[in-house]
């Protein structure tokens, strides 16, 4: 079975590439600026309306891990909630073609006792996530756990969505869990970079670096899904290295960004969590700057 599948940019190698582009002369450094940033529509369908998102846990999550991320993944569709929040990030999605997407939590499905081994390739991706089931109209998401190495994660990729090929067609997306094999390049800017300016982490806004940094990845994969799911819908560059939703604005969580400074966000006064969302349950999360195809530009929440 084949696939179609793009990356959650590796965030420390990509803040060293733009801090070498900042410090070369003024005048290479204004053309790269200069570029617009246009994600183009490639005519192909959206994922819209109600999409249910089946999760596939790979390896050890603890309860209160689970329901960090199940938390997060409701806030996307909260009816009432506190601004600024994830449902009101996740309403960009509603701007590109096709109108608004409401996620709903379908299956969960617990492998605890690593079925395939606690080293992955793509393929094991793949089969874990046909586990969701084929529908259309569907996200299976597998989420591996801190002891599991996956190709590629670390190296140039935190997580992965794309859509399988054939009759039984269908989208799904993977984010591990980077807290003991890469946080400075997977769950920054929670976690002191490998790579590139070296300013001081933020605090966790839910306590758990691995976990607030998944937060991260699954919501720049989930938005990747929606709005280019099969390859032929909204990106920016070649298709097999798309520039995506969020990935387009890799770095960016608040106004005044630039490399190896995530921008302004909220502070919890009793805490000194950083974070620029409320979510459901009293929860925060940090969540990455959307490509608005309105303004042609970058969009944080705060």
């Amino acid at each position: 079975m084949g696939s179609n599948y793009h990356s959650a940019t590796n965030l420390s190698l990509l803040l060293l590439c733009l801090f070498v582009t900042a410090n070369f002369e003024p005048s290479i450094a204004a053309l790269v600026q200069q570029q617009p940033l246009i994600l183009k529509y490639h005519n192909g369908a959206l994922l819209k309306g109600k999409v249910n998102v089946n999760l596939i846990w790979y390896g050890k999550f603890s309860p209160i891990q689970r329901s960090i991320i199940v938390d997060f993944l409701q806030s996307l569709s909260s009816a009432t909630p506190t601004l600024p929040s994830p449902s009101s990030w996740w309403k960009t999605t509603a701007k590109y073609k096709g109108g608004a997407t409401t996620l709903i939590i379908g299956k969960q499905i617990l492998d605890e006792n690593y079925s395939l081994g606690k080293t992955l390739k793509h393929s094991n991706i793949i089969y874990l996530a046909s586990k969701g089931g084929h529908l259309s109209g569907s996200v299976n998401v597998v989420l591996t756990a801190k002891e599991v190495a996956v190709d590629g994660f670390c190296m140039n990729r935190c997580g992965t969505h794309g859509s399988t090929r054939g009759t039984t067609r269908f989208a799904y997306a993977w984010v591990g869990n980077s807290e003991t094999q890469c946080p400075g390049q997977c769950a920054w800017p929670f976690h002191q970079p490998i790579y590139g300016p070296q300013t001081p982490p933020l605090h966790a806004p839910n306590g758990d670096v691995g976990v607030d940094g998944m937060i991260i990845n699954l919501a720049t994969v989930l938005a990747g899904t929606i709005t280019n799911p099969f390859n032929n819908g909204y990106f920016q560059g070649p298709a097999t290295a798309p520039l995506e939703a969020v990935s387009a604005c890799t770095g960016v969580f608040g106004s005044g960004a630039y490399p190896g400074y995530p921008g302004q966000v909220l502070v919890d006064k009793t805490t000194g969590a950083s974070y620029n969302a409320h979510g459901v349950n009293g929860r925060m999360f940090l969540l990455p700057a959307m490509w608005d195809p309105q303004t042609s530009a970058c969009s944080t929440l705060v």
